[in-house]
C-alpha cells in the first residue's frame, strides 16, 4: 500500500472510530433507556419515564435534530418537555448525514480568510432557490451566526473546515468534526442533562388531541407492545421529518414537468414517511409546495440492504458523468440543480460516474457511517454489481454496457479540454480552476472505474405550512392554536425554494426548532421552572490544566491521555459518559466503560 494512501486510511479509521466511540460510549443514558423499553425499568428510568408523561408542558414529536433543538430551547427555560419518537435511538436521519451546515459570517470563515455577509448570502439563497421564502431567508441569513454557530460551539462542537458548495458566492459550508454524529450527539447529550426533558422511545404519535379548537396533546402507540396512551400538554411541536422514504407520496407530489423515473431509490430517513403531514392535516393544517423535492442523481443500491429499494448517495466529483450513450450531458459540479432536470428528461433516467485510479481517493459516500475508506473499498469497489473496473476505456465500456466508441470519444474530448484549460461543453472549469483547485484532472490513469447511479429520494423542501413563528397554518393561513411544526416537516421553512444550497437542511432544522421553542414560551401559559442542569462542569472540581502542569510520578498515563483530550478539545464525557448526568450518590468512574475508549488513541493497524 502506498504511504499516502496508508496515511489516508489511518486518518479515516481514526475519524470513524472516534465517531463510533462518541456515538456508543457517550450515550450510556440512551442505551439504558433502550434497555428499559425491553426489560423492567430501573428506579431512575421509572422516575423519568413514568406518570410525568400524562401531563407535560410541551410534547415534541420526533427526536431528530429539529426536535432536539426545540426541546433544548424549552428545557433550558424550565419547561417540562416530553419527546416522543418512533425509534429507540436519537438523531433521526441527521445523525447519519454528512453533517455540514451553511452558516453566514462566522469566526471560522474569518479564520480561513473568507469574507461573507448576510446580504451576500441572501442574494445567493434567493437566486439559487428560485422560489425561496424571502422572509424566512432573511431571518436565516441574519440569525444563523448567533442561533446556529454560537449555539453549537458553546456545546463544544467544532467545525474542521469551511467548504465550497454550488451556488454560493463564498465558501460557507461548515463541516463539523465527526460528521452527523459529531453534530447531533452534543445536542442530545445536553437534553439528557436536563431533568425536565423526558424521552419516550418506540412510540408513534397516532393522533392529535384537541379541545375547543386547540391542540392539547397526542395519542401515542408503543410500536413494540401496541399499547396506547394519552399525553396532554399546553403545546405540541411536530418534528417528524419529511416524506421522501414514502414512494407513494413522492410520486403523488412529483414535479409535473418531469416524468417519474422507472427506477428510483429511497435515500431519506427510515421514518421519513409523512406521519407528521397526516397529523397536521387531521386538524386542518395545510400543505404547501409539496412538489419542491430535492432528490439526488447519485443513488446506488445500498449493499447493506439488498433488494430493499434503499440507496446511498455515492459520487466522485473529480470524474465525469455520462448517460446511457456514453456522453456527458450536464455540469457535474453544479450538483442536482443542473444534473437532475436533463437526467429526468432522458428516456432512461440513469447515469454512470467515470473516473480513474488517480482520483479514486476522491470517491465519497454521504453519511457518518462511511468514513472508513477500507470499508468503502471492500463493500463498493470490490462489488462488481456496483463498480466496474478495467485497464482500458474500451473494456470498461463493455463491462458497463455502454457503447465503447461513444465513451472513448467522450473521454478523449474531455481530456483534451482539460489540457486546453476550458470546458467548452458545460463550462465546468477554466484553466485557473485546473491549476489552482485541481477540480478536473484528466481521466488517464488505469485502472478506470464506472459506477451506475439512479435518482435517489433525499429531502422534502415543501411540507406543512407555517408562519415565521413556526405555528402551523390552515388553508386560510390562520394559525392552529397549540400546534407548531419544525424542520424538514415544514420543507425547511421554504428557505431553499426549488433548489438547495448544500448545508441548508440541518441549519434550518436547528433554527426552526429554536424559533418554535421561543414561540411556545412566549404564547402559552407555561410557567417556567428552575431547570436542573447537570452540564459538563467537571472543571469546577477537577482542574485538569493544573494537574497536568504538575510533575507527578506514577501519573504518566493520566497525563498522556488528558493531554491528548485537551489537544482535541474533547468534552470530559467523551471518556467518562457514565458520570453524566451528575449524581453525587453514583459519581464513580467505570473501568468497564473506560476500557471501551482506548481505541480513541490506539488503532490496531500496522
Amino acid at each position: 500500500m502506498k504511504l499516502w494512501h496508508a496515511s489516508y486510511v489511518i486518518a479515516s479509521c481514526l475519524l470513524v472510530i472516534l465517531a463510533c466511540s462518541i456515538y456508543f460510549n457517550e450515550s450510556a443514558s440512551l442505551d439504558q433507556t433502550s434497555l428499559a423499553n425491553e426489560q423492567e425499568p430501573s428506579r431512575r428510568a421509572a422516575d423519568k419515564q413514568g406518570s410525568t408523561h400524562a401531563q407535560t408542558d410541551v410534547i415534541v414529536v420526533g427526536a431528530g435534530i429539529s426536535g432536539l433543538s426545540a426541546a433544548l430551547e424549552l428545557g433550558r427555560s424550565g419547561a417540562d418537555v416530553t419527546i416522543v419518537d418512533m425509534a429507540s435511538v436519537f438523531g433521526g436521519h441527521a445523525v447519519m448525514s454528512q453533517g455540514g451546515i451553511s452558516i453566514v459570517n462566522t469566526p471560522t470563515q474569518v479564520a480561513f480568510g473568507i469574507q461573507d455577509s448576510p446580504d451576500l448570502a441572501y442574494r445567493d439563497f434567493i437566486r439559487w432557490g428560485e422560489d425561496a421564502d424571502p422572509d424566512w431567508v432573511r431571518y436565516y441569513v441574519d440569525h444563523s451566526k448567533h442561533d446556529i454557530y454560537d449555539w453549537l460551539t458553546e456545546m463544544g462542537i467544532e467545525f474542521s473546515s469551511v467548504e465550497t458548495a454550488p451556488g454560493n458566492s463564498v465558501d460557507r459550508f461548515h463541516q463539523p468534526r465527526g460528521r452527523g454524529v459529531g453534530l447531533v450527539t452534543p445536542i442530545y447529550r445536553e437534553c439528557l442533562e436536563l431533568e425536565n426533558i423526558h424521552f419516550i422511545w418506540n412510540t408513534q404519535a397516532k393522533q392529535l388531541l384537541t379541545q375547543d379548537k386547540r391542540v392539547v396533546g397526542v395519542v401515542g402507540s408503543n410500536l413494540r407492545t401496541g399499547q396506547e396512551s394519552k399525553m396532554q400538554a399546553s403545546a405540541v411541536i411536530l418534528a417528524t421529518g419529511g416524506f421522501q422514504s414514502n414512494l407513494d407520496m413522492v410520486r403523488e407530489f412529483w414535479p409535473a414537468e418531469f416524468r417519474f423515473p422507472d427506477r428510483i431509490l429511497t435515500g431519506s430517513g427510515t421514518n421519513s414517511v409523512g406521519h407528521g403531514h397526516k397529523l397536521a392535516q387531521s386538524v386542518g393544517g395545510d400543505l404547501t409546495k409539496m412538489d419542491h423535492q430535492w432528490n439526488y442523481f447519485t443513488g446506488i443500491p445500498d449493499p447493506r440492504y439488498p433488494d430493499s429499494g434503499r440507496g446511498v448517495s455515492a459520487a466522485n466529483m473529480y470524474g465525469i458523468i455520462v448517460n446511457s450513450e456514453g456522453r456527458r450531458f450536464a455540469n457535474l459540479l453544479n450538483w442536482a440543480k443542473e444534473v437532475m432536470p436533463p437526467l429526468l428528461r432522458q428516456e432512461e433516467a440513469t447515469l454512470w460516474f467515470v473516473f480513474d485510479e488517480a482520483s479514486k481517493p476522491r470517491f465519497v459516500i454521504s453519511g457518518s457511517d462511511w468514513a472508513d475508506f477500507d470499508h468503502v473499498e471492500q463493500v463498493i469497489f470490490q462489488n462488481p454489481k456496483l463498480m466496474k473496473s478495467a485497464d482500458t476505456i474500451e473494456e470498461l465500456a463493455e463491462k458497463s454496457g455502454l457503447p465503447a466508441e461513444g465513451l472513448v470519444r467522450t473521454i478523449r474530448r474531455y481530456n483534451q479540454m482539460v489540457e486546453n484549460g476550458e470546458d467548452n461543453d458545460f463550462a465546468r472549469f477554466t484553466l485557473e480552476d485546473v491549476k489552482r483547485r485541481h477540480m478536473s484532472p484528466k481521466i488517464a490513469t488505469p485502472p478506470f472505474y464506472a459506477m451506475q447511479a439512479f435518482p435517489l429520494t433525499r429531502k422534502s423542501m415543501g411540507g406543512v405550512a407555517i408562519d415565521l413563528q413556526c405555528r402551523v397554518l390552515d388553508k386560510q393561513k390562520r394559525p392552529i392554536a397549540g400546534l407548531y411544526a419544525v424542520g424538514e416537516l415544514t420543507g425547511l421553512a421554504g428557505i431553499n425554494g426549488k433548489a438547495a444550497l448544500e448545508g441548508t437542511f440541518l441549519g434550518p432544522c436547528i433554527m426552526t426548532g429554536r424559533v418554535a421553542g421561543r414561540t411556545v414560551l412566549a404564547r402559552t401559559s407555561i410557567v417556567p421552572k428552575d431547570s436542573t442542569s447537570n452540564a459538563n462542569h467537571c472543571i469546577d472540581c477537577h482542574n485538569v490544566g493544573e494537574l497536568l502542569a504538575q510533575p507527578r510520578p506514577g501519573y504518566w498515563h493520566f497525563g498522556k491521555v488528558h493531554q491528548v483530550a485537551r489537544e482535541r478539545s474533547m468534552d470530559c464525557r467523551h471518556c467518562h459518559g457514565e458520570l453524566a448526568p451528575y449524581d453525587p450518590d453514583e459519581h464513580r468512574t467505570s473501568e468497564q466503560a473506560l476500557a471501551a475508549t482506548c481505541v480513541q488513541c490506539h488503532v490496531a493497524q500496522e
